[in-house]
Formats: C-alpha cells, structure tokens, sequence
C-alpha cells in the first residue's frame, strides 16, 4: 500500500513522536542524549524549524516543531533519524536500523491544544514514573519551560508567550498548567497522536471546522504517521 503523503504546513506546529524499533531503547546512556540533541540543533538551524518542547525518553523522542515552509520538518528529521542511527550503531557495535518506521507527526492548529502540547510533552517523564517533578528531568524542555535554564535549541510558541508579560510570569502561569490535575486515564496515544483514519485533524480527534487550505484541497490526504558529543551546557 502506498504511504500517505503528510501534511506539512509553513507555521503550524506539529507534534512528532519517533520511537525505537519494537519499543527498544533508542538511549543507552547520556552520551547518546547529548549526540542526538547536537544533531538537531544542527538540523533546527539548517532548516530554519523551530523548537517549542521535547523530550528524551529510553525509547522514543517527543518533538513539539513549527516549520518555516513545508517539507522543512522531512529534512529536519533525516539528520537525527539517519544520521544519530550511524552514531549509535558505531558507539554500540550494532548494525540494522534503531528507529520504529516513519516519525509519527499531527498537525497542532489551536492555542488550547498547543498548551496541553507543551505539557504532554514536559510531563511524559513523570507518566513514566522517571520523577515526581518534570523540572527536575534533565532531557525535556521542561526546566528552561520553567525557567530554571536557559536552551538555545528553543523557541516558545506565541502561544507560550501568552501566559504572560515577562518571563517569571510566562513560568509560573506554566508551573500551573503543570500542576493542575492531568487525565491519568488519558492514552498520549490517543489524546495527541492523529490517527491515519482522521482526516483533517488539526487537533486530537477534531476534524476541520474551517475551510481547508488550497494546498490541502487539491489532493484530500489524511494527517498519519504522521563525531564526539558536546557537553549539555553547550546545547543549553
């Protein structure tokens, strides 16, 4: 069957979860952290992405992207998908692929789902039982999210910068958000992830509610799947 072609578009941010092949680690220490984050800060400043949230779990990456132009997020994710695999492969003496197939990617079109974006993301550690605080969890955006840190890979989302007038304010409004009450009963599968059965979906399980872009129209695809290591504090 023929893959489905993906739906990119210039400004609207996109969720993308990429995971190991048959849910193995994809991280076996901090060495591959830090040499996967060199690569994408790489790849961000090649194609011009920009960087909202992420984060580093053994087995998967969660990546919260908004790309300049379409096709950038395709040519952001060959170098960490490629190139980091060679990497590995070399510091671990394996062969044959790491990654699961495709990178999975939804289209994130609404300032609410943004937000909870943001959060899914920087709370995925605590969903794992890897901590109790996600600013403590040093692969995630969550720390400079908070404040705490400053990364040059990021960029916050305009939706971000609403939460208020300065910084402090910006972290504490999302120190909140963090802190409310989460739907443990919640699938991340199900509540982020657009499903390659729901067309149109700018946001979790929502169809469009306005008309379709023209570069969307023209063919009705549908969103689906969708060297040395620096030290972290270059990288930060």
């Amino acid at each position: 069957m023929a893959r489905l072609p993906r739906i990119d578009l210039a400004g609207i941010p996109q969720h993308i979860v990429q995971r190991g092949n048959n849910r193995l680690p994809c991280f076996l220490d901090d060495g591959d952290r830090l040499r996967y984050l060199h690569l994408l800060h790489e790849a961000l400043r090649a194609t011009g992405c920009q960087l909202h949230a992420y984060v580093l779990m053994d087995n998967h990456v969660h990546l919260l992207i908004t790309p300049p132009a379409a096709g950038r997020i395709g040519q952001l994710m060959q170098r960490p998908g490629r190139n980091y695999v060679a990497l590995f492969n070399g510091r671990h003496g394996r062969t044959g692929t790491l990654w699961e197939g495709r990178y999975k990617a939804c289209l994130v079109d609404s300032t609410d789902y943004v937000l909870r974006c943001y959060r899914h993301i920087d709370l995925s550690p605590v969903r794992a039982s890897l901590t109790d605080d996600p600013a403590s969890y040093r692969w995630s955006s969550c720390p400079a999210n908070l404040g705490q840190r400053g990364h040059s890979a990021l960029t916050p989302h305009p939706c971000w910068l609403a939460l208020g007038n300065d910084p402090t304010e910006r972290s504490n409004a999302y120190r909140a958000l963090l802190d409310e009450a989460y739907p443990t009963n919640c699938s991340p599968a199900s509540a982020f992830i657009c499903s390659s059965s729901e067309p149109w979906a700018m946001t979790p399980s929502v169809r469009w509610s306005k008309p379709r872009p023209a570069a969307l129209r023209a063919s009705d695809p549908r969103i689906g799947h969708a060297s040395r290591a620096p030290s972290i504090d270059k990288l930060t």
